[in-house]
């Protein structure tokens, strides 16, 4: 009997021993796991900001002029991009020289059968090219960036080959398109490649005009339809806004770039997977805020 009860005793210890063990593996596992979040979170080798707090996965802030990475925070981190796309979209049919007053009527087509966007261009809409890139480009209108594509000389899938040369073309090597509206999540880039989109977009008239409208109305079946641009900050006379464009699909999370004057010098900023509806937005006031005080700082060093 008291064979038995020694027995039962050290099982006992051992039984202890054991959860205790497990506690401390567990506790030494989530703490890696929070080390690897923290290590997802930040590049460990890009100039940060220990006072700049952005909601954003990803975030990049760079001087046009002098190229310099004022803040990084995970630029390599390939992600979906969203409606970001269309600034490719527009590159393509721009350098396709193609007659921005020819009539695109909206086809069956060019419905969304990835997500089931709603549009207010109906199948029958007879819009110019023109009018099409505008929306595309302020409002993110999906029906008007797949009509453009549709419409292209050889048709779409001629259009989103000539989307991926240009993105070699540009070397952005960490960048992929299977469509010219963003709504698959297969659409993926890297906020460094997004950053020499930006700059190669830039040099384009129409549109830095189109992304920075801050509305436009157009006539759709003998109705007038008004639509307003995604970015409310076009509407901000706080912001000296050059280019735009944002993004918005599940996978992607909210994404915003910019090339944009702040604190007296020209930047680009890319936010990729932004938390919240609002985050974007606040990242973008965030960083304002941070170049604005450190410019009033005067120089480092």
């Amino acid at each position: 009997m008291q064979t038995t009860e020694r027995s039962l005793h050290h099982l006992e210890k051992i039984v202890a021993i054991g959860a205790l063990f497990c506690v401390f593996a567990l506790a030494i596992g989530f703490a890696q796991a929070g080390e690897l979040r923290v290590k997802i979170r930040s590049d460990a080798h890009a100039p940060q900001s220990d006072d700049v707090y952005l909601r954003s996965a990803v975030a990049l802030v760079q001087d046009v002029a002098s190229g310099e990475t004022l803040i990084a925070k995970n630029q390599g981190m390939v992600l979906p991009i969203a409606s970001i796309t269309k600034l490719m979209t527009a590159i393509v049919v721009l350098d396709a020289g193609l007659n921005l007053e020819q009539r695109v009527a909206i086809s069956d087509e060019d419905y969304d059968l990835v997500k089931g966007t709603r549009s207010r261009l109906r199948p029958g809409t007879v819009l110019t090219r023109d009018e099409l890139l505008l929306l595309a480009l302020m409002s993110s209108e999906n029906r008007a960036a797949a009509s453009l594509a549709r419409t292209y000389p050889g048709g779409t899938g001629v259009f989103v080959a000539a989307m991926n040369a240009k993105a070699q073309a540009l070397g952005m090597t960490d960048t992929r398109f299977v469509d010219p509206t963003g709504l698959s999540s297969s659409n993926v880039s890297s906020a460094r490649d997004l950053a020499r989109l930006v700059a190669a977009a830039h040099e384009y008239a129409l549109i830095r005009e189109y992304s920075t409208r801050d509305s436009a109305s157009v006539q759709a079946l003998g109705r007038k339809l008004n639509f307003r641009n995604t970015n409310g900050l076009v509407r901000s006379a706080h912001w000296d806004i050059a280019l735009q464009k944002t993004g918005y699909i599940a996978e992607a999370g909210r994404c915003l770039v910019m090339r944009v004057k702040l604190a007296s010098r020209e930047v680009i900023v890319v936010l990729l997977d932004s938390w919240g509806r609002l985050s974007r937005i606040g990242d973008a006031n965030r960083i304002k805020k941070w170049l604005e005080a450190n410019a009033a700082k005067g120089p480092r060093g």
